[in-house]
């Protein structure tokens, strides 16, 4: 028990590998077969699907502990929420299988899942596989897949501190109680975002928490508290396939990447940290909802990403434990095959996780902006889009000509009416360095290359390649050669093959400016080239002419063009196939800032080597998004503890705002190219409802909600998805309405794929407000569409609920998706906005007569 836990994991599934321990594999090898993950799902249903069934279990049924496994329960008694002799239970029938299946031959069992599917992962060869699925006990088996990972000011940007945070008792109460779990690449637990002791008033026990602590020589005997109150590590699909690199990794909870600290923080993170980044000030920072518990199951890692086998040994071993919420960060490397994208053990699991009462919200994905980039499928998850907010870092460079070129970097200014020489590095070069032994030498990465007195005093100018996207070369390395060589600053130009890329703003210690435009930094090399005086013979530069002057960049600027939808940001349709054809659901969901966001970041984090060995980073993409979602979820539980979660979906999409602070619409950049010149006003494909509107989602007035049984009608009336159905939920579709299609849900949204002349559909909703209201109904018809909803005026009770019909007709043939809305204005002020969305329209005038 004292030993460390992973090592000796790593350690037994390496040896197995190797030489096949006995207790596993029953025969001498794999006859050199190839031998793949598969995840096996069995017909019998998993714990969570009759919880009520576990005590019937006697105290015979159970397995002691073996002993190799060494964990720490945080600093109070943990509740249990589900009985251990059941699982014992159901790992024997998953072992007791697969020696009746594959009887005196290799294998190796990674995980044994039971919560919320019940199955396993195994490593095996593709004929064993087969044999598998051929057990009558079998109802799936499905090749693992791998998937990938997809704040000081946004607090401020989205409202808290006068709405969310006030209507909760304030940021010191703000999602108390609240247990976030997060399935990422792990955390800093020694990050004060994370400590329990920074508030006067202690955290509460989370009662229906049950989780652990693993303790490692990474994350060892105290790493979590009452904040921090879980943490695991699953890397057993990894290890098997010999990509796992201890070293980097880590075998155990420990972030060595950021990303999961970064998450974990925008989330959760502790109210009032301050954010100091390469020794300058930067505000303070807190998560969304800075009072709730983070549970951490790191199942990605920064050499490979992550593969689904684990995945979703997290996701089950975070609902076994009793986490309120889940977000995902991560996304599929490629669509699920088959009937349909939302068949895949990822996207089933978390349906179980919804059936247990599990907000679940997860990155649209950074694949955009391409119409059907989307990488969220199921209408169980909330899928979060990627936004701007309204803080902007700009800094400048004023040139001898006065011309001043706009650029990014948290860097300082040069001292105040004092222009400098510009120097470029390759007219720095030493007397044994030239261009042609070092093609890259204009990239400032070796200062042992340059003059020491030409640089000196001077503004040092470097190129910014692709090799800086790629993490081959870096600004903290060019920085530090200007340094050793005591430049005024230095200046970075955007070489012409990175077109169009979009810089997150990079602090720096000294003075420094990137242009991130290949239009200005042809500007800036042009006035640099035009004032060199070169000699004729020799061909070197005997005068530099240049000069200039950096305005600093640590002062935040704010923008009323926001929120924007980022180019990067995955967008619908929904595929519901890989062919791929569209479904009837709406993606993304939601938009929520995840552009330039600081948040906290690993002392060992190395995913951005800009922010090695720092305390906070500034990270852009979906991943960013989804956790203020998780935490605003979090602030809606603790107010509504009642609430499915597709009600706190609808509470956070109904009361979404189309709208930018200028009251104009929201914008969505079209191109990865020059972003901000193909912007146009944005789409439910682009958006889903809107930007998240923290304070109103508080207060939505009326609310939709889906049960599990309705999922399951709608998973059921896919074309050709019995069978599937079955097999990955052990139900019968016999037992549900199986007419029950994507446009029937009752979700906050409307999608149809394709409006074959005419549909009616209904939609019903409940007044959870606390007073009686009045309600009048209007709409905005999609082009091609007309909309007709009744009734047009209704008045309804608190509690009670009124039944919407809305019948949608094609006025026109087309295929171009267009797109309305209808709205429910309240007498109390409440409105509640539902986005109709429609792609391909058949009229009745397509129809001839003879």
């Amino acid at each position: 028990m004292g030993k460390n836990y992973m090592t000796h994991l790593v350690l037994f599934l390496l040896l197995c590998l190797v030489i096949f321990v006995p207790c596993l594999c029953q025969q001498d090898g794999f006859d050199n077969a190839t031998t793949s993950v598969y995840v096996v799902t069995l017909k019998q249903a998993p714990t969570s699907h009759y919880h009520g069934d576990v005590t019937s279990l006697n105290d015979n049924d159970g397995f002691k502990d073996s002993g190799r496994t060494q964990f720490q329960k945080p600093r109070y008694a943990n509740i249990t929420k589900t009985d251990k002799r059941f699982s014992s239970y159901v790992t024997r029938v998953h072992d007791s299988l697969l020696k009746k299946v594959l009887k005196g031959e290799k294998y190796l069992k990674l995980y044994s899942y039971h919560y919320l599917i019940n199955g396993f992962a195994v490593l095996v060869t593709q004929q064993q596989a087969e044999r598998l699925s051929w057990s009558n006990e079998v109802a799936n088996v499905v090749l693992d897949f791998s998937v990938r990972t997809a704040t000081t000011h946004t607090p401020q940007f989205l409202g808290l501190p006068q709405g969310a945070w006030s209507q909760n008792g304030g940021f010191e109460t703000a999602g108390e109680g609240v247990v976030i779990g997060l399935v990422d690449t792990g955390i800093d637990p020694t990050h004060p975002s994370f400590s329990d002791s920074k508030s006067e008033n202690p955290y509460p026990v989370p009662a229906h928490f049950s989780g652990i602590c693993e303790v490692t020589r990474d994350f060892p005997s105290g790493s979590c508290n009452r904040k921090l109150v879980g943490a695991r590590h699953f890397a057993a699909s990894a290890i098997t396939r010999g990509i796992f690199n201890m070293s980097q990794d880590y075998a155990s909870p420990f972030d060595g990447d950021g990303h999961g600290t970064h998450t974990a923080s925008v989330a959760a993170g502790n109210h009032g940290i301050p954010v100091i980044v390469a020794g300058h000030h930067f505000g303070n920072a807190s998560g969304m909802a800075p009072r709730s518990h983070i549970a951490v199951y790191k199942a990605l890692y920064k050499s490979f990403g992550g593969f689904a086998a684990d995945v979703v040994a997290a996701i089950d071993q975070a609902a076994m434990d009793g986490v309120d919420i889940i977000s995902l960060s991560i996304t599929p490397n490629r669509r699920p095959p088959g009937v349909a994208t939302f068949f895949n053990p990822i996207d089933m699991a978390l349906l179980s996780a919804v059936k247990a009462g599990i907000f679940v919200v997860q990155a649209a994905g950074n694949t955009g902006p391409s119409p059907m980039s989307m990488s969220s499928f199921s209408p169980w998850i909330l899928t979060v889009g990627a936004a701007s907010h309204d803080r902007l870092y700009s800094n400048s460079i004023f040139l001898g000509n006065n011309v001043t070129i706009p650029g990014v970097g948290l860097a300082p200014g040069t001292d105040e009416n004092k222009l400098y020489r510009l120097i470029h590095a390759h007219d720095a070069l030493n007397n044994d360095t030239t261009v042609t032994d070092d093609m890259y030498v204009g990239e400032c990465q070796d200062a042992s290359k340059y003059n020491h007195d030409l640089i000196k005093g001077n503004l040092l100018i470097c190129s910014y390649s692709i090799r800086f996207v790629l993490g081959i070369s870096t600004i903290k390395r060019a920085s530090e050669t200007a340094k050793n060589h005591s430049a005024a600053g230095v200046v970075f130009y955007m070489d012409p093959y990175v077109i169009g890329f979009q810089l997150n703003p990079v602090a720096m210690k000294m003075p420094g400016i990137i242009i991130p435009s290949t239009n200005d930094s042809k500007i800036l090399m042009q006035y640099y080239n035009s004032s060199l005086e070169i000699d004729s013979v020799s061909k070197k530069v005997v005068k530099f002419g240049a000069v200039a002057a950096l305005c600093g960049g640590l002062k935040a600027n704010y923008s009323y063009g926001a929120p924007k939808v980022m180019y990067y940001s995955a967008r619908g349709p929904d595929p519901e196939d890989s062919l791929p054809r569209q479904a009837d659901i709406l993606k993304p969901n939601l938009l929520a800032p995840g552009n330039f966001i600081w948040a906290a970041w690993s002392s060992l984090g190395t995913d951005s080597v800009e922010f090695q060995g720092e305390n906070f980073a500034m990270m852009s993409g979906t991943s960013m998004a989804a956790p203020h979602i998780a935490g605003l979820a979090a602030l809606i539980k603790q107010k509504f503890p009642n609430f499915s979660p597709a009600a706190i979906g609808s509470a956070l999409s109904t009361t979404a705002s189309q709208n930018d602070k200028s009251g104009g619409p929201i914008m969505a950049q079209r191109s990865y190219a020059f972003p901000d010149l193909s912007q146009t006003p944005a789409t439910s494909f682009d958006m889903g409802s809107g930007f998240v509107n923290a304070t109103g989602a508080l207060n939505p007035g009326l609310i939709f909600d889906t049960s599990y049984d309705d999922y399951m009608s709608f998973l059921c009336g896919i074309n050709g998805s019995a069978p599937v159905v079955l097999n990955y939920t052990g139900q019968n579709c016999g037992i549900y309405n199986s007419t029950r299609y994507g446009p029937d849900l009752n979700l906050p949204s409307i999608t149809i794929a394709k409006l074959n002349q005419s549909t009616s559909l209904q939609r019903t909703v409940q007044n959870i407000a606390g007073n009686n209201e009045t309600y009048s109904v209007g709409w905005s018809a999609p082009f091609g569409v007309s909309v007709k909803v009744t009734p047009t005026h209704f008045s309804i009770a608190n509690g009670e609920k009124q039944v919407l019909s809305v019948i949608l007709n094609a006025t026109a043939n087309n295929s171009v998706a267009s797109f309305g809305k209808i709205g429910l204005f309240g007498n109390q002020g409440h409105v509640v906005n539902i986005p109709v969305s429609v792609i391909f329209k058949i009229s009745y005038n397509n129809i001839t007569t003879s």
